[in-house]
């Protein structure tokens, strides 16, 4: 079917400023979600509309020439000369981060970015609110037609090759500039939402990933505690800055004092049931405060949150969780700090083979054993008594201690062969997939059971231990990410994580 129902096209626009370049881009974008919603309307009142069209903004970068940047930063540039374009989404969610890549582009390249309409269409999906669900509101026969007069999500056009290394321009084609298509960012938009029950916007650029409920529980009670009372200048607290706290359902608590900031926020519905791997916020107004989320138990959860996590271009993301420890030496409620990773997760394999090294980031290590060292007062060589630095290894089978033994060639003897320290199911997914997606990650696991040495975790004994531990090792990970916040964003998104042909989006 001909496309005869358009949005106004807009040819390509230069800019030598960074506000202006991301006006141009918020009018086409809000220019097109309206001319897909004005159709739909009338689509649902059984006019007939055509087929209806209206695609993504998209900026460019020609460099004539090689420049080079600021060889510290690991992004803002491009490789080389040539043509460099992304298409972009969501202007008014990716405003600072837009904003913030255009202007070192613009910096690092002496060039003009040009703004225009691209010839990617935006799934209607994608230009409805969270609310809006078509298809349970329509008759089979409309449902068809939907498809033939409207464009549809296409799996296609949302593969992860730029991220992955395995893009290939077309000749003629231009280099990307963004490890992720408009498309592929509205995709883990609309996911974000329906596994964690609340609404990107309300995500930080700093997140927690936790393996159990426990963590959450505190999380929940440190956030509503800390809403009641407004900052104390006379008693300091490193979490001050934070204005408001967001549960499942956009649930949101106003800190005391903040009230007016939210006031056109729409109240939220607690949920009937919390989503698969619910998330809770707590809000900075520049959006570096802290998001926690329960990915539950497995490296499937594990991939599929960081999958869409990573499209918000967070600063970084921690693993705070249990595991079994392997040595003898270790204790319940030892603390494993992760340097390398034993990837038995088999979830990454495709997308990142087993010979590419998952190395530890300096930035990141320091912070969190810094942070162990500040919440228990401890130091030096004392803080080697509850903290070990090693390998940890993931496994995708929970049961894997009912495998055969290490003289018989079970999982014991490779664990032992890789000098592993303790064991998850998670860890290695999230470094891993940071790694893959340029996110800055780290993990600071607790010992809670020891399976190879008779210490099986037990329903008495690990609610015991989940008491004594849970509340310390969470101000150890928001302590962590206080001393992270306080470092340059150029130094904590290091160039270990950068390939030889990068993106220049951070």
């Amino acid at each position: 079917m001909k496309i005869a129902n358009t949005a106004p096209f807009v040819a390509p626009q230069r800019f030598q400023e960074a506000e202006a370049a991301w006006q141009q881009v918020q009018l086409i974008y809000a220019q097109g979600v309206s001319h897909l919603r004005e159709a739909l309307q009338r689509f649902l009142r059984g006019e007939d509309v055509g087929r209806v069209r209206a695609c993504y903004p998209f900026v460019r970068l020609r460099s004539e020439r090689l420049t080079r940047g600021d060889s510290r930063l690991a992004y803002g540039f491009v490789a080389g000369p040539g043509v460099y374009e992304t298409t972009l989404t969501r202007p008014e969610l990716f405003g600072r981060y837009y904003r913030e890549q255009f202007a070192l582009l613009l910096k690092n390249h002496g060039a003009e970015l040009e703004i225009g309409s691209s010839t990617a269409p935006i799934p209607l999906h994608f230009a409805l609110s969270e609310h809006e669900h078509l298809e349970g509101d329509l008759p089979p026969e409309r449902r068809l037609l939907l498809r033939e007069c409207f464009d549809l999500p296409d799996l296609a056009a949302m593969d992860d090759g730029i991220a992955n290394g395995t893009h290939e321009p077309a000749p003629g084609e231009p280099e990307p500039l963004s490890l992720f298509t408009a498309p592929r960012v509205d995709y883990s938009l609309h996911r974000l939402r329906h596994y964690t029950g609340c609404s990107p916007e309300h995500f930080q650029n700093f997140v927690l990933f936790t393996n159990y409920q426990f963590y959450i529980d505190e999380f929940i009670r440190l956030g509503r505690e800390l809403m009641q009372a407004p900052p104390d200048p006379a008693a300091a607290h490193e979490l001050d800055d934070c204005i408001g706290f967001v549960e499942p359902g956009n649930v949101w608590t106003a800190r005391a004092g903040c009230e007016a900031e939210f006031a056109a926020m729409a109240p939220g519905l607690p949920p009937l049931r919390l989503p698969q791997m619910p998330a809770y916020h707590l809000l900075r107004r520049d959006a570096s405060g802290i998001t926690m989320v329960n990915i539950g138990v497995g490296p499937a959860n594990a991939k599929t949150m960081s999958d869409h996590i990573a499209v918000l271009r967070p600063h970084c993301w921690l693993m705070l969780g249990h595991c079994a420890g392997l040595r003898n030496s270790q204790q319940l409620g030892d603390y494993v700090l992760a340097h390398g990773y034993v990837r038995e997760d088999h979830v990454l394999d495709e997308e990142l083979p087993l010979w590419v090294p998952i190395p530890p980031l300096a930035e990141v290590q320091v912070a969190l054993e810094r942070a162990v060292a500040e919440v228990t007062q401890l130091s030096g060589f004392e803080l080697k008594r509850i903290l070990r630095t090693g390998t940890v290894a993931s496994t995708d089978n929970r049961n894997w201690e009912l495998l055969p033994s290490a003289h018989q060639g079970g999982p014991e003897r490779r664990f032992s062969q890789s000098r592993a320290i303790a064991l998850d199911m998670e860890s290695a997914t999230i470094a891993a997939n940071g790694f893959r997606f340029r996110v800055p990650y780290g993990t600071l696991l607790c010992v809670s059971d020891k399976p190879l040495h008779g210490e099986i975790k037990l329903p008495g004994m690990a609610n015991q231990f989940y008491r004594e531990r849970v509340d310390q090792h969470l101000r150890i990970g928001l302590r962590a990410i206080e001393l992270l916040r306080a470092s340059p964003a150029g130094k904590l998104h290091s160039r270990k994580l950068r390939s030889f042909a990068e993106v220049a989006f951070q």
